[in-house]
């Protein structure tokens, strides 16, 4: 844009301060985020304070990213204490995301993805979403063949033709999954249920169906595209890299965030999504 002679702008920046931080470069981040003012006096908006304390929490600097948000001179919304609290679950920081928590059921008190682990405050949000007639966003997953049709699934779904075949194959993907060290994420599931049917709800995900659909119905070596309304969640993340491994195919899935493309064992997104 420069070379070219086009000033950047607010939006500008957004986007390269989310690039920064999906990729964890912190440094760069800051630079971009003093550069907006310095070099071209665009005064920071929510957003570009968002996609830094994002950038930090991400980076596992939750401490710095609360002190920057303490800093703000601009009041935090939902969004910026959601991003804090996602870094502290992934760099394991329970009093911060005490603090998140405090300020999220105040700002946005019926999201009750924020409260993974507390039975009670789930149960709270759930019941009142429930009085004021809000609905959570179902999650589903679509995969095209090469015969232009599409198939989606969602969470749980046994009404697609190839149910059981869908389902025998996964049993088989988990058998070799797990003998490379793969344990369901259970704490995922906001639901005060046993742990076997917490497995069984983990293993029915949406995208987990679509993978194994495409392994029965395309040939060996070719790439698996998938397209999830939501984010992908850790343990399909973490399922997808072992079953790309497995199979010897590459998994591309987008998902609400980005593009991820699973291969050898790895994912483009260097887990950062």
């Amino acid at each position: 844009m420069l070379q070219d002679g086009t000033e950047p702008n607010g939006v500008t920046f957004v986007g390269l301060l989310h690039a920064c931080a999906h990729m964890g470069l912190v440094d760069e981040g800051r630079a971009f985020f003093t550069s907006m003012t310095r070099d071209y006096g665009i005064t920071p908006g929510i957003e570009h304070y968002g996609c830094m304390v994002d950038l930090l929490s991400r980076a596992g600097l939750v401490k710095e990213a609360y002190e920057f948000i303490m800093e703000m001179p601009i009041k935090p919304n939902g969004i910026i204490w959601g991003a804090l609290l996602g870094g502290c679950r992934l760099h394991k920081d329970i009093k911060l995301a005490e603090q998140a928590i405090q300020h999220l059921s105040v700002l946005d008190p019926l999201n009750d993805g924020y409260y993974t682990g507390r039975w009670e405050d789930v149960t709270r949000v759930r019941k009142l979403m429930k009085a004021r007639g809000v609905k959570k966003t179902s999650g589903w997953s679509k995969i095209t063949l090469d015969d232009g049709i599409v198939h989606e699934f969602v969470a749980g779904d046994e009404s697609h033709p190839q149910a059981e075949g869908i389902f025998r194959k996964w049993d088989e993907l988990v058998v070799e999954m797990m003998l490379r060290g793969y344990v369901a994420n259970t704490s995922l599931v906001l639901l005060d249920i046993e742990e076997e049917q917490k497995v069984k709800f983990i293993y029915r995900h949406s995208e987990k169906l679509a993978v194994s659909f495409g392994l029965l119905n395309t040939p060996a070596g070719t790439t698996i595209r998938i397209i999830k309304n939501l984010r992908v969640c850790e343990d399909c993340h973490s399922a997808l890299k072992l079953i790309a491994a497995i199979s010897g195919r590459e998994i591309v899935v987008r998902d609400r965030n980005r593009f991820h493309c699973f291969k050898d064992g790895c994912c483009s997104c260097g887990d950062y999504w």
